[in-house]
């Protein structure tokens, strides 16, 4: 079976793009431009196609996903879900089970990372609660998102890449609820593997203890007064933060004055004699404070972390999500006090507090960052930075917005969808609007909460994905395939299929992984003179099936640092979960779509 030159291409770009994809050094939306233009040049793809990705049913579709799932957020429709979990009790069974299916809800019809972001708070509030690690509920919730997102088109990605190729092979594309007899089958399988069985094979991360534990800010917050001569009374606190050398940290957290405690006070607060300071610094930059200020440590205790906090002034956890802006930089360039008016008390990496200067730490994805400011402030800076909070003392839930406008908007599209009155691009999108114009979701905050790496990885693999089928290399593939598999019955081509169809969505995107095996699963059910329908769903299944890695989907990344997990952890519930999802998942496919 010999390769031609356009074929050699194109699978050379693949292979090139997928140990990219694994690297990981570079952003796998630059790699898959990158991808799109060397098969462009090479002249696969035509000048005027190789730019119809970002116009494809598909890359619509899961935009207007996301910014539905951020309306429904805002309204509050899953924290008055989640209100009700508190009632739950402290069986650790009862609890994972009740976290994992209602995650696995809301997956099917939102996007799962975003599902599992609303209700990580609660896991860890639950898991302190009842005296357990964390490390216990996140991963089950990880999980179960994605099996969530199994259940009909607008889940995950893959079923509404997976809904789109259908018509190539002739048929029109999947409906809404044509995922949810293999989706909710494997759907219920695994989230009760993971109730009762799963979440006891999660490592006890000792380290992922409550805040106060994790981060002993008390160790380094000092009381130092302003005395009558000091050089510093009747100036402000930014000219006392101008006399210090760059390289010194002190962060001001609360001013004492009168024994009335002002947190965060502003840099143009003017001291006084007799003000107390409640600093953050280590022992050599507080030296260098008391010499430059000519101040003098105040008499009495430390204050303790209740100290920093007051009605309308919290102290909160928060993870970086993949996505967010603060990887690679540090919080000197961020100048979190001016830009957003809260501050930084101290960065966690892998259950553990780090020591080093905060305006030194590169930050990375999922560090946990301990953060003082107002309520208002620091909504704002967690939706500007791309964080996500974590469990505080005392659950807090906002109040539910206007519920049944944003739930009647979201079931209208999912009806149109579901009576084929309208394309789901169509019936989605214009949900996305009318949410916008109704003010469940500003127009900045739509556009900041679509996955744009996503879409642009989207757009760029789908011509490349086309450029392997329009070379023959997807039937090259499939014939190999088919090979590989001789004399298996239909049962073992939709296992083959299947697995593979996995194992690649463990090392890269797994939107990536379906756009490139959907055509190979056309190719491969042609081959055998048979329906594409149960090897697409086989597709559709493996594709979001990535247990075995913290890599392979951002609801794993997100959940790694929060439960102190290490990479070879996921394996130990993934591969069994793996398995289960196999077992069950190619019956009903055979079942509900016979070849």
């Amino acid at each position: 079976m010999s390769i031609t030159a356009d074929q050699g291409i194109v699978f050379g770009v693949l292979f090139a793009a997928l140990v990219l994809f694994v690297w990981g050094r570079w952003r796998y939306d630059l790699v898959a431009l990158a991808a799109l233009l060397v098969v462009a040049m090479a002249g696969l793809v035509e000048p005027g196609d190789a730019f119809a990705g970002f116009g494809h049913p598909a890359v619509v579709t899961v935009a207007a996903v996301l910014v539905v799932s951020r309306a429904l957020r805002n309204a509050g429709v899953v924290d008055a879900i989640a209100r009700s979990l508190t009632r739950v009790g402290d069986r650790p069974t009862v609890q994972v089970a009740t976290l994992t299916a209602l995650v696995a809800v809301c997956s099917g019809f939102m996007n799962n990372v975003g599902a599992l972001a609303l209700l990580m708070p609660v896991a860890i509030w639950m898991a302190r609660k009842s005296g357990r690690s964390p490390s216990m509920m996140l991963m089950p919730l990880a999980f179960g998102s994605l099996l969530g997102g199994m259940t009909t088109l607008i889940g995950t990605p893959p079923n509404i890449i997976i809904a789109s190729f259908r018509t190539q092979a002739g048929a029109p594309p999947f409906g809404m609820f044509d995922f949810l007899p293999v989706g909710g089958g494997v759907c219920l399988a695994g989230v009760a593997f993971i109730a009762l069985v799963g979440w006891r094979m999660m490592p006890e991360r000792q380290g992922q203890a409550a805040p106060e534990e994790l981060f002993h800010v008390e160790d380094y917050i000092t009381e130092v007064r302003v005395p009558e001569k000091s050089k510093l009374a009747g100036q402000t606190l930014h000219f006392l933060e101008s006399q210090l050398d760059d390289e010194v940290e002190i962060i001001v957290v609360v001013l004492i004055r009168d024994d009335r405690r002002r947190l965060i006070p502003s840099p143009f607060e003017i001291l006084r004699p007799g003000d107390i300071l409640l600093v953050e610094a280590g022992s050599d930059d507080l030296k260098t404070l008391l010499e430059a200020g000519e101040l003098e440590l105040a008499e009495g205790e430390k204050d303790d972390r209740g100290a920093l906090t007051s009605d309308d002034v919290r102290v909160i956890e928060a993870v970086i999500a993949p996505g967010s802006s603060l990887p690679g930089k540090t919080a000197v360039g961020l100048d979190l006090r001016r830009r957003y008016g809260v501050n930084l008390l101290a960065v966690a990496r892998q259950g553990q507090s780090l020591r080093q200067r905060l305006g030194k730490v590169r930050f990375v994805v999922g560090d946990i960052l301990l953060l003082q400011g107002k309520d208002q402030a620091l909504q704002e800076a967690l939706s500007a930075l791309g964080c996500l909070p974590l469990a505080e003392r005392g659950l807090r839930f906002g109040q539910p917005k206007r519920i049944a406008l944003a739930a009647g908007l979201f079931l209208t599209a999912v009806v149109a969808t579901s009576l084929g009155w309208l394309p789901v691009q169509i019936a989605l999108l214009a949900a996305a609007v009318a949410m916008v114009l109704v003010g469940l979701v500003t127009l900045n905050d739509a556009y900041e909460n679509i996955d744009w790496p996503v879409i642009v990885l989207l757009a760029a693999m789908i011509p490349v994905g086309a450029a392997l089928e329009t070379t023959g290399g997807a039937q090259l593939v499939a014939d190999g395939l088919l090979v590989l598999g001789n004399g298996l019955p239909a049962f073992g081509a939709i296992l083959l299929l299947l697995a593979v169809a996995m194992l690649l969505s463990n090392v890269v995107n797994n939107a990536a992984a379906a756009v490139l095996m959907a055509p190979i699963a056309i190719h491969m059910a042609g081959g055998l003179d048979a329906s594409a329908d149960p090897f697409l769903m086989a597709i559709a299944v493996g594709a979001s099936s990535a247990f075995l890695t913290p890599i392979g989907h951002q609801s794993n990344t997100l959940v790694m640092a929060p439960g102190g997990y290490r990479f070879g952890d996921y394996w130990k519930m993934g591969l069994p979960m793996s398995l289960l999802v196999a077992a069950v998942a190619v019956p009903l496919i055979l079942w509900a779509w016979p070849l």
